[in-house]
């Protein structure tokens, strides 16, 4: 909601946007031409950005949804799954053996990454509130940093290969201590942002795009107990305003859901 996009694809003007990119449901028709999909499958997927969104009772996606999980569950994944994996493996290339700094390791995007960067086997340090020491440590942080309790991010100076940075502001222009020479900086923020007192690191800022195969990836880290989706409240489809209302006041961790 903070990031609208006014245009359509071909660039005219909309002055109403359906809002919400991730979605999870059944099939209740296919287009022409559609191969792989039948009525009654259970998909998942994230929508494209510069058309009507997912706060809505229907919307065209193209992934088979987790076995394993709920529509609720899958619902959290696409926008978070993928901006995680885009971040940590597309942009940051992060192997195995590697060490990772991820701010924010307690959020949405975080705590996927912070799953991920474990099954990838990297070391995982995490940053974020004291509040979330206990969640990221349980999904794979193997140092947690609690930034707003005397920690600082000058006590693992030195020691990344890779930061993804999902906060912004002060930690992400402070976040070149943390790399190597020749390590990445990967944020979802402004690049106006990134710390100017070093040329020997790679800075990366991205926009998450749909993936099919990234998503079925996740489907299946997902369905093998590797992946565990976050999700925050639910709210009715009619209580829509209510739910972002109440997300963009802070505090619920996880993603929130709207329920048709």
């Amino acid at each position: 909601m903070d990031w609208p996009i006014w245009t359509c694809r071909a660039g005219h003007r909309r002055e109403a946007i359906i809002p919400g990119n991730e979605v999870s449901g059944v099939v209740a028709a296919v287009g022409f031409g559609t191969a792989g999909f039948a009525v009654g499958d259970e998909v998942f997927g994230l929508t494209d950005q510069l058309r009507d969104g997912a706060a809505a009772e229907y919307v065209a996606v193209e992934a088979r949804k987790p076995q394993s999980l709920d529509h609720f569950h899958a619902a959290a994944v696409p926008r978070a799954g993928l901006t995680a994996w885009q971040a940590l493996f597309e942009h940051g290339k992060l192997e195995k053996g590697q060490t990772v700094v991820i701010h924010g390791a307690g959020g949405a995007v975080g705590s996927v990454a912070a799953q991920l960067a474990h099954w990838a086997g990297a070391e995982v340090i995490g940053t974020g509130r004291e509040h979330s020491r206990k969640l990221a440590t349980e999904l794979g942080v193997d140092r947690y940093l609690a930034l707003d309790n005397g920690e600082r991010l000058e006590d693992v100076a030195g020691q990344a290969d890779l930061v993804v940075d999902t906060v912004g502001g002060e930690v992400l222009t402070g976040s070149s201590v943390l790399l190597r020479p020749g390590g990445i900086l990967v944020t979802i923020k402004a690049a106006s942002e990134f710390p100017t007192d070093r040329d020997d690191i790679a800075k990366i800022v991205f926009v998450q795009l749909p993936n099919r195969d990234q998503l079925a990836e996740l489907a299946r880290l997902i369905d093998e107990g590797g992946l565990r989706p976050q999700v925050g409240a639910v709210y009715p489809l009619a209580e829509a305003a209510a739910a972002f209302t109440t997300k963009a006041a802070g505090g619920v961790p996880g993603r929130m859901i709207l329920q048709p």
